[in-house]
């Protein structure tokens, strides 16, 4: 069976679980900017969690199937139809050869997660299917599906129409949404001053905002502690020599705009990093839009660590609701 790309609506790419273990040679994990959307999906339909799904941003591609399938889509609102009749987000239906697969405009949310029963089995690149467009890695030769493209999918038998997650086991952005921080190594090099309004504003995201990071504005400069600047540093202060970064670090390029590095970013730079948004809130990330209110709220590892955990509770019990 294949899925044949009618329209490819907007960065719209092949994701799953990512391709860990090679962060230190600077190929990031990637996968799935919510993941906890991309395993609901593939539950919903019978794959494994980790199988291969496509990823939409802000518009939903079009998509005719070739074999009846059982979908699902997740994440974002947005109008979902087969030959133009609605059909639930978060639930399971079928969709039949020479069927259309289409999307309305989007209502809230970001990213949508579209799962096909057999999963999308196009050849992985370091044991993961998921596009990394500037490596080259994934996808369909390495890039966003396209018009024209025909995206193979495994056999695998259809499921109940009707499946669904409720929705309280769904998490989506509250406005203004709050993203929770563990301030870092680099967090010494603010004044007391700085650190306290870093946390006091209120925050807008940008229109640079993808899978590489997002961007937020609108908050109040940072203000740095007076050193004499490190040979190889340069004269801005929040330049570094070097530094290692992990999953959700943020940067403060000059003191004026905090990036939040997301699943495609790298793994090293020049920019000290004020500290990490915590694991649990990462997939929130991938559900904000331009403009978006966001406050940070400081956090410490006992927190982070409780949050990791009730995230782990909300996966086993979606897995127990459609066993």
């Amino acid at each position: 069976m294949t899925l044949k790309i009618v329209k490819s609506g907007l960065a719209t790419t092949i994701q799953d679980m990512g391709r860990p273990g090679y962060f230190h040679l600077g190929i990031p994990e990637g996968g799935a900017m919510d993941r906890l959307s991309m395993r609901a999906a593939n539950m919903l339909v019978g794959n494994p969690e980790g199988a291969a799904g496509l990823e939409a941003v802000f518009m939903g591609p079009e998509i005719e199937f070739t074999r009846d399938a059982s979908v699902a889509v997740t994440g974002a609102e947005m109008p979902v139809m087969v030959d133009g009749e609605a059909r639930e987000t978060w639930t399971a239906f079928t969709v039949k050869a020479g069927q259309i697969l289409s999307f309305g405009f989007l209502q809230s949310g970001a990213r949508i997660y579209i799962a096909v029963s057999g999963g999308i089995t196009t050849e992985p690149d370091l044991g993961s299917r998921s596009t990394y467009p500037i490596g080259a890695l994934g996808g369909v030769d390495g890039r966003a599906v396209q018009p024209g493209d025909e995206l193979p999918v495994g056999d695998a038998p259809l499921v109940a129409e009707g499946r669904r997650v409720p929705a309280a086991l769904r998490r989506g952005p509250t406005n203004p949404a709050e993203l929770r921080v563990l301030t870092g190594l680099y967090w010494y090099r603010l004044t007391d001053t700085a650190g306290q309004q870093f946390f006091e504003d209120t925050w807008t995201v940008a229109a640079e905002a993808d899978r590489m990071g997002y961007r937020f504005k609108g908050g109040r400069p940072l203000e740095f502690v007076e050193r004499e600047q490190p040979f190889g540093a340069g004269a801005d202060p929040s330049n570094i020599v070097d530094g290692c970064y992990s999953y959700g670090s943020i940067q403060v390029p000059g003191g004026t705009e905090p990036i939040v590095l997301h699943r495609d970013a790298v793994s090293g730079g020049g920019y000290f990093t004020l500290g990490a948004i915590i694991s649990a809130d990462m997939d929130l990330i991938g559900q904000l839009q331009p403009n978006t209110q966001v406050k940070f709220v400081n956090v410490d590892m006992d927190t982070a660590l409780a949050a990791r955990a009730e995230r782990k509770v909300t996966i086993q019990k979606i897995r127990e609701e459609l066993g």
